[in-house]
């Protein structure tokens, strides 16, 4: 069941948050030289439509997505039959810089299924991790290369990464997230604590 937020609000315009993207993409031309050998790979969902903008900033990188719902730690934790979106890459990955591309960065661990996932598809030269958010909290050894925004955050806040393709509208918010109201067993509408 999904916990609703409190409290919640914008950290992040539609303004912010293209501005962070062309920083994004200038950063990565420049780090890398160039483009020659350089592809980005997003991560379903909303690291693949960033991975495509970031794409169209910098101009001329093929772009990949990548699916990492079975190579999740917490897989039997979310659900029973786990939504598997399509992974597509069109392109040879051995050699070349591959830019995983997500929205968020927390705990590390979706990073960590990716480079799972990633590892199945060819050995890139080098992998580097661009986030449109880094929000802290790491409990891997995981840090991104490019960074859109740093936002401190408490660990029982949630920031939510919203994209026209998906939700109507472009913005980052940070919210408070509570389980649904808890009613007693036997009454209509009884409701656990949601996951997490």
């Amino acid at each position: 069941m999904l916990r609703r937020l409190v409290d919640e609000r914008t950290v992040m315009t539609a303004d912010e948050m293209h501005r962070a993207i062309h920083r994004l993409a200038g950063d990565i031309v420049e780090r890398h030289g160039g483009t020659d050998g350089l592809v980005l790979i997003g991560i379903q969902r909303r690291g693949a439509i960033l991975a495509h903008r970031l794409a169209a900033a910098i101009g001329g990188p093929r772009v990949g997505t990548l699916d990492i719902s079975l190579y999740r730690d917490d897989l039997t934790e979310l659900a029973t039959y786990p939504i598997v979106r399509p992974t597509e890459l069109p392109f040879d990955i051995s050699g070349t810089t591959v830019i995983l591309v997500d929205d968020v960065l927390f705990t590390g661990r979706t990073v960590r299924a990716a480079l799972d996932a990633l590892a199945d598809h060819g050995r890139p030269r080098l992998v580097r991790l661009a986030v449109l958010v880094d929000r802290g909290h790491r409990e891997l050894p995981i840090r991104a290369d490019h960074i859109g925004r740093n936002l401190p955050t408490s660990r029982d806040e949630r920031v939510n990464v919203h994209v026209v393709e998906l939700d109507g509208a472009d913005q980052v918010t940070l919210g408070r997230a509570v389980p649904p109201a808890h009613t007693a067993p036997g009454v209509a509408g009884a409701a656990g604590p949601g996951p997490g």
